[in-house]
């Protein structure tokens, strides 16, 4: 599938062109405020180009930059999974949730059949963003769906994207000791602390 020396390079061509349909079909669905490309720590970068079976958490005061880190993130590892040095993997499903959006779909009144179409992508996608995940208020019905979710995400080493503004260790409340225990083993070693100031505040200054 490669061409000649001189000549461009077919599968590589054929993976940007894939990479840049899933961008664009990314960035439709990426919240107007989140679309400007930013720069992201050292050991975001590093998390994404090592493609490992672990997850990232992103935790830190309320409005240092959590929420933009990681639709980034969600972006940069799009390309990267159609990088060339990679071998051809399908395409990807990357599911973007806020929170209180994914806890109310989880809910026990709605259409059983949506809720459990719904935890079937979520396990299943190759990359899925829960943004806030401590923000939203909780059952244990809902405990018993996020099981559901992250255990099959942990057994078959699919990775999440989490921002909170709490610790890993401090999820058991929100999330069910479960979970959180999961998640401290999918996130270890790609905890990442954002620091400073609630740049909203800074912007209305």
């Amino acid at each position: 599938m490669h061409s000649s020396s001189d000549g461009p390079d077919l599968r590589e061509m054929w993976l940007q062109q894939r990479a840049t349909g899933a961008l664009d079909r990314f960035n439709d669905r990426t919240p107007a405020i989140y679309r400007l490309p930013i720069e992201t720590p050292a050991t975001v970068a590093e998390w994404v180009a090592g493609w490992g079976g672990n997850s990232l958490f992103l935790t830190g005061p309320i409005g240092v930059g959590k929420t933009h880190a990681a639709w980034q993130t969600c972006r940069n590892w799009l390309t990267a999974f159609y990088g060339p040095d990679r071998s051809w993997q399908g395409s990807a499903k990357v599911y973007t949730y806020r929170s209180t959006a994914l806890f109310d779909a989880l809910r026990p009144d709605g259409p059983d059949e949506v809720r459990r179409t719904l935890i079937k992508e979520l396990q299943d996608a190759e990359l899925v963003f829960i943004d806030d995940i401590a923000a939203a208020k909780v059952t244990e019905w809902t405990q018993e769906r996020l099981f559901e979710i992250f255990d099959e995400r942990y057994i078959n080493r699919r990775p999440v994207i989490i921002t909170s503004d709490v610790l890993p260790g401090d999820l058991s409340p929100v999330t069910g000791p479960r979970v959180a225990s999961r998640l401290a083993e999918m996130c270890r070693g790609s905890v990442v602390l954002m620091d400073g100031n609630d740049r909203r505040k800074q912007v209305a200054a």
